[in-house]
């Protein structure tokens, strides 16, 4: 009988045993295989991270070309700088079109694949922004020596003539007739307003899906991070943009087709226009093969996240009510499925409603817009204020500036992870970024180089300053030459001088061949050099002096320190978009944001400070036809004034709005830490608060965390 106790007890424990033992192998299988999906899932976000960086380094340098060509292709087609601006955001209004929806809607779907298509589109809309090269003759810049770019042969010309049939000097009713026919291919730039649009089309999808992927299924508190690598690497776009806008700012715009030893104009040159057309077919390339690797990621990385901590969606019971009210979305239960019109339409109310989104909002579209007027003309400041042809301008720029943005894009969103900054201490690392900027954008008003001395336009023909009267192109020393003062066809004479044309430097005679032509008796000049005796003149506008080139080196380390500001602040920035707001609607809020930046500011910003600048123009080129076409000369004063004034007029109020915003953060934080019960005080805000953080399994905790880390 003891022995079969025994027996049975030994029994017993061996399959005891053999239950444990199977139970641990099974334990041990499930968490060798959680840690397996788990592996999977980081590799998987690894490769979509490094998918997504090309793609906005792609982006990025798209935008960047057109930004850099708009100058050149304002003069290619005769256009004045607001109609150019109005090109330049034909982009954003492709983005408007379907930006909202996309973000929304997309955000439910495949991702990645929406990505791609985007990608795809892009390119199609640079490839079709350069075919208006292909179908366009050559291009003809308005000269008094009348060459034609096809034709090889050395002209011996003598601007100052008493001939009325002079067809150098005057324009013969079968120039002005032929004149117009060519000149009817200027519209051509529908094309690039029609690729722009499809271009911002493409790309609405990329930043807002592409943040949201990396948020969803990003570690606790990694986001930021992730984010600020992004933007960092991203800004090879901007840099290889300029580079590349440089290289082709450098090429004559007809290179290939055209014999480059006829033509008398250098990239220094007001009419001169380069390659435009040859950045946008190879970015539209790269566009095309960057939309391919995201046809291959899937929808979700994971099945599930945060079960226990996200906050209730909108369209599942409310279980919170104070929350519900401090989203202003006060009766759950009318909240259509998130899917439906209904639901967009109500989500749309809960961000338009949120007094914390709107002030940042207010504040973002300010800041964006006096960007992107700056950086759509800044080439064209540099070209009037420091003579630096645009090739120069852009080469200076993806040199020094961006690369001192990438670095600091990079430590912002560093110091937000390592400091784990609440939104709070992000709007104080943003307000401290943007108030430090603009107060160091004052000393680039005082690195001017002063007015340009442009005989019978900004001075008399002696040299002096005429006061209030300008533009006044005749002289006695021009006055017998039969000279068509329309034509903008600058020289340099030995007095120092620049003038309009050869001919109103009343020069008798000329030599040599392309830019290396010379002329000589020039009237005007010499009586300015009676002394002396020298006469001659040469192409282009004279030089800037030894001082405005010293000027030009300390004006690159003021914008490189101005960027490096601004880029601390860029991380807190793009996160703060959707921090203000419940995590189901920060797609929707991204999208919502960057449709107002886009609409008010991308869009509006280029055309009125085009409108701004074209107030300033002295002198206008006349076409074949009598149509006014792009600016040839701007008065550098009025430019300065104009263009700074804006964009101080833009700061301004900018920093105003950040004051508010960060008080009622302020006052709104220390409410949420204060109250009688914090599981009842924390709204979605403080919800979105914890992602920042490494910990945020409970609110006391949580909240205690955020308390001591923020600035």
């Amino acid at each position: 009988m003891n022995s079969g106790q025994e027996n049975t007890a030994l029994q017993t424990d061996i399959s005891d045993s053999r239950n444990d033992s199977s139970q641990y192998s099974t334990k041990q299988t499930a968490t060798m295989s959680s840690v397996k999906k788990k592996t999977k899932c980081n590799h998987s976000l690894k490769m979509f991270m490094v998918a997504l960086t090309f793609s906005f380094i792609c982006k990025a340098l798209s935008g960047v070309i057109m930004k850099s060509s708009i100058t050149q292709i304002e003069r290619r087609f005769g256009i004045t700088s607001s109609e150019a601006g109005f090109i330049d955001g034909s982009f954003e209004i492709g983005n408007l079109l379907v930006i909202t929806l996309v973000s929304h809607f997309g955000a439910k779907s495949h991702i990645p694949r929406i990505i791609g298509i985007g990608s795809l589109i892009m390119g199609i809309g640079s490839l079709l922004t350069a075919l208006p090269h292909f179908l366009m003759g050559p291009y003809k810049y308005n000269s008094v020596l009348n060459v034609n770019p096809l034709d090889n042969s050395t002209i011996t010309y003598a601007p100052c003539t008493n001939d009325l049939k002079s067809a150098g000097n005057n324009r013969s009713s079968i120039l002005l007739e032929s004149g117009c026919k060519h000149e009817s291919g200027s519209l051509m730039w529908i094309y690039i307003m029609i690729g722009n649009m499809l271009r911002g089309i493409g790309e609405s999808p990329i930043g807002p899906l592409g943040i949201t992927y990396i948020d969803n299924f990003a570690k606790e508190g990694h986001s930021t991070f992730y984010m600020g690598i992004l933007h960092s690497f991203a800004m090879a776009g901007p840099i290889t943009g300029f580079l590349l806008a440089s290289f082709c700012a450098k090429l004559y715009v007809d290179i290939g087709s055209v014999d480059l030893s006829t033509i008398t104009i250098n990239p220094n040159d007001s009419r001169w226009v380069g390659a435009w057309w040859l950045g946008f077919l190879i970015v539209g390339t790269l566009d095309i093969v960057s939309g391919i690797p995201f046809f291959f990621f899937p929808k979700n990385l994971k099945k599930a996240r945060r079960k226990s901590t996200g906050p209730t969606p909108l369209d599942g019971p409310s279980t919170n009510e104070n929350r519900s009210q401090k989203l202003n979305c006060k009766n759950s239960e009318q909240t259509k499925k998130t899917s439906s019109l209904a639901g967009f339409f109500y989500s749309l109310k809960c961000i338009i409603t949120n007094r914390l989104y709107v002030l940042f909002l207010i504040s973002s579209l300010l800041t964006v817009s006096s960007f992107i007027g700056s950086i759509t003309y800044i080439p064209k400041f540099l070209e009037l204020e420091y003579g630096m042809s645009m090739s120069k301008s852009n080469f200076f720029l993806g040199t020094t500036t961006m690369p001192v943005v990438a670095i600091s894009v990079f430590l912002g969103g560093y110091i937000s992870k390592k400091l784990k900054l609440s939104v709070l201490g992000l709007a104080k690392l943003l307000f401290i970024s943007r108030t430090g900027s603009l107060i160091l954008s004052i000393f680039i008003w005082i690195l001017n180089c002063g007015g340009q001395p442009i005989a019978g336009l900004t001075v008399t023909y002696n040299g002096k300053d005429p006061g209030t009267l300008q533009n006044i192109p005749l002289s006695f020393c021009n006055s017998d030459c039969n000279c068509d003062t329309n034509i903008w066809d600058p020289i340099c004479g030995d007095d120092g001088l620049t003038y309009m044309s050869p001919c109103l430097a009343g020069c008798k005679s000329s030599e040599g061949h392309g830019t290396d032509l010379v002329f000589h008796n020039c009237s005007c000049i010499e009586a300015n050099n009676f002394q002396s005796g020298k006469s001659s003149a040469y192409l282009g506008k004279c030089s800037k002096t030894d001082d405005c080139s010293r000027n030009f080196i300390y004006y690159m380390i003021v914008t490189a320190t101005i960027s490096f500001v601004i880029g601390m602040g860029g991380s807190s920035a793009i996160v703060l978009t959707y921090r203000f707001v419940e995590p189901e609607l920060k797609s929707l809020a991204m999208a919502f944001h960057s449709v107002v930046i886009r609409t008010l500011g991308g869009f509006l910003a280029p055309i009125y400070y085009g409108a701004a600048i074209d107030v300033t123009c002295l002198k206008w080129d006349i076409n074949n036809c009598g149509v006014q076409g792009a600016c040839r000369m701007y008065d550098p004063a009025s430019f300065r004034k104009n263009f700074f004034g804006l964009n101080g007029g833009l700061r301004a109020p900018e920093i105003i709005c950040y004051i508010f915003l960060y008080i009622a953060l302020k006052k709104k934080y220390q409410e949420n830490n204060t109250g009688p019960s914090n599981n009842g005080g924390i709204d979605v805000d403080q919800s979105n608060l914890k992602e920042l953080l490494k910990n945020d399994k409970q609110l006391v905790s949580s909240a205690h965390a955020e308390s001591e880390s923020h600035i």
